[in-house]
């Protein structure tokens, strides 16, 4: 949720750490500060936008600092709550992200050790505690602080009495350095020093680093200097801005074309008809697997619920989809069960957890993931790369149809191991695959319509999504759009269950989105929807520009066209994005950053 920029160079540090920040506000925040050791160390902090927070920063001529955005968890909305937070000397700041969960009892001793608190946080704990042990040395520090620590965290420090260095520590928290030339960097995202370098060290839970302009260092748990490979991001600083658009969520709805493409490129072959993943992928694929667990929180779970139908379609595995939050404390796990973790960051702290619990089940594991070497890429057995670029917009739109796509490709897969697949039917699948970015830029030519139903939707109180199929995950995800940025309740279901209560709240008040294609319960939905019209409520059909007949009952239309009934889904999702965005522009609603929302939860 927080977001972390430490820096040293020889850049001025007061530019680098606010330009970062900035770069960190999707993560949601609340408040935000920097300290800067200006021969002295000086420190400013409050509450609100980094924008306005900005203006009100004075000089500060250093090049050595930390900077941090916050997301309340213990402690109100103040000034003093917001990070950094200093040691009594003013002397080690510590900016920090996750939980410390003995810090009542620490709190304590270092009360009566004569240490004074400013804040409620459970994070000022930190910066008494290193002050209570340094002795000069801020690494040693820092080591025998964790010790004493419960919890979850990544703390960035700096000394003023040791000017030229920055020591960051993980557990379970994300902590990424940033390798620069007479310059380097330590974040929570890769996407805050993105500006200035694509090179980077990812830490692993437990790992210590000492970094100075020149120098890093890597410890591991049992301080022992490590050697850490330097990775090369292929993102472009140019992926993390708005270019030209008013949002970015609007900016990575329309990059779905192009995220399209990656997804695919090099996972699909036309002439030699095959489906490609990483030899550890193939190899997890490959064993005799008896079930599916797929877990994930959000809109990944909703994905997961999707590849379900799509897995199961083409295969003969049974599939569980689970929410990774009840997963890891009442999911049944087997030796012979493949599960499939869904997460955008790769450092959602549910999922991570749940991964772990199914590995210690004896559990093979395979992650789908947008970023490499995140947490959950360094412990499963196996991952696959998104390649979907950075999403910066809370709500989640690239991505998901790129969690899909790979699942539907894990599906090809699987359904050519256990020779269900003819070739002739593979071919076309991949034929299919590969016209899906035509047919997403087809939805974006239709904006305009799109817009044009958001203004029948953006005073309604409350919103119903039904979907049959595959279409429910995606009522469910369309609900979830519209509820996260326009703050409309909104709700999904499967179409034949609306008679089983949600039939109570359908009003002459109520719209209903309903996703309609022409499979096998094409003419149950359209009774679905005869009987939510009879209760006076209003229907959005979103249908396939062949439909003629769905028209006769709807009171206005959406069209989509595609190619293969499986994956309508793709361009239907990319309506019900755009629907939830215009709703949500209409309304005026601050759509990168919907209140009390954060694009990555990295604590339970």
């Amino acid at each position: 949720m927080c977001g972390i920029i430490g820096y040293v160079g020889f850049r001025d540090a007061r530019t680098v750490l606010i330009e970062s920040l900035k770069r960190l506000d999707y993560r949601g925040y609340d408040s935000a500060g920097i300290a800067i050791i200006d021969k002295k160390l000086k420190i400013f902090k409050d509450k609100g936008e980094i924008v306005k927070i900005e203006k009100q920063i004075p000089q500060m001529k250093g090049t050595t600092g930390v900077g941090h955005t916050r997301w309340a968890t213990h402690g109100a909305v103040t000034k003093e709550n917001a990070h950094p937070h200093l040691s009594c000397d003013k002397k080690i700041a510590i900016v920090h992200n996750g939980i410390i969960e003995n810090f009542n009892i620490l709190k304590e001793e270092l009360i009566k050790k004569g240490h004074t608190f400013l804040s409620d946080t459970d994070s000022e704990v930190i910066a008494h505690l290193i002050d209570d042990i340094y002795k000069g040395n801020l690494e040693e520090a820092m080591i025998a602080a964790t010790k004493k620590i419960k919890g979850s965290y990544a703390i960035v420090a700096i000394s003023q009495d040791e000017p030229l260095k920055i020591v960051g520590v993980r557990k379970e928290s994300p902590l990424v350095i940033g390798v620069g030339d007479s310059e380097n960097f330590l974040a929570s995202d890769i996407t805050a020093f993105l500006k200035y370098t694509n090179r980077v060290m990812f830490l692993n839970d437990g790992e210590l680093c000492v970094i100075t302009a020149n120098t890093i260092r890597v410890y591991d748990k049992n301080q022992r200097p490590i050697t850490k490979k330097e990775e090369l991001i292929t993102w472009d600083i140019k992926d993390s801005e708005k270019s030209g658009f008013p949002h970015f969520m609007l900016k990575e709805i329309y990059d779905q074309p192009e995220t399209v493409h990656h997804v695919l490129r090099g996972r699909i072959s036309e002439i030699e008809e095959t489906i490609t993943f990483p030899e550890q992928v193939e190899k997890l694929l490959k064993n005799e697997i008896t079930s599916i667990h797929i877990v994930a929180c959000g809109t990944s779970f909703y994905a997961g619920l999707a590849g379900k139908y799509l897995i199961e379609q083409l295969t003969n595995i049974s599939v569980f989809t689970e929410l990774a939050s009840e997963y890891r404390y009442f999911g049944t796990r087997n030796e012979n069960s493949l599960v499939i973790a869904i997460t955008q960051s790769g450092e959602t702290a549910d999922t991570l957890a749940a991964l772990r619990e199914a590995q210690l089940s004896g559990c093979r594991t395979l992650v789908i993931t947008n970023v490499i070497g995140s947490t959950a890429t360094r412990i499963a057995d196996g991952y696959i790369l998104q390649q979907s670029g950075p999403e910066i917009g809370v709500a989640a739109t690239k991505t998901f149809t790129s969690q899909i796509i790979l699942l539907f490709l894990i599906a090809l897969k699987l359904s050519i191991i256990q020779k269900k697949l003819g070739s002739n039917e593979l071919y076309n699948y991949i034929v299919q695959l590969k016209a899906l970015p035509r047919y997403v830029r087809d939805i974006l030519q239709r904006s305009n319509d799109i817009i044009a139903i958001a203004k029948q939707l953006k005073d309604a109180t409350s919103v119903f999504f039904i979907g049959r199929g595959i279409n429910y995950p995606l009522s469910l995800e369309g609900a979830l759009k519209l509820k996260e940025i326009s703050y409309i309740h909104a709700e999904g279901f499967a179409a034949g269950e609306l008679k089983h209560g949600p039939f109570a709240l359908l009003t002459d008040e109520t719209s209903v989105v309903a996703i309609v294609t022409q499979d096998e319960t094409y003419e149950k939905i359209l009774a679905n929807i005869g009987e939510i019209k009879a209760r006076g409520s209003k229907v959005i059909a979103i249908a396939e520009d062949k439909d003629s007949e769905t028209e006769k009952h709807a009171d206005f239309m959406l069209r989509f066209s595609a190619g293969s009934h499986v994956l309508q889904c793709i361009p239907i999702t990319v309506v019900l994005q755009l629907l939830a965005y215009h709703v949500a522009h209409l309304r005026k609603c601050p759509i990168d950053k919907p209140r009390n929302l954060a694009k990555s939860v990295t604590v339970e």
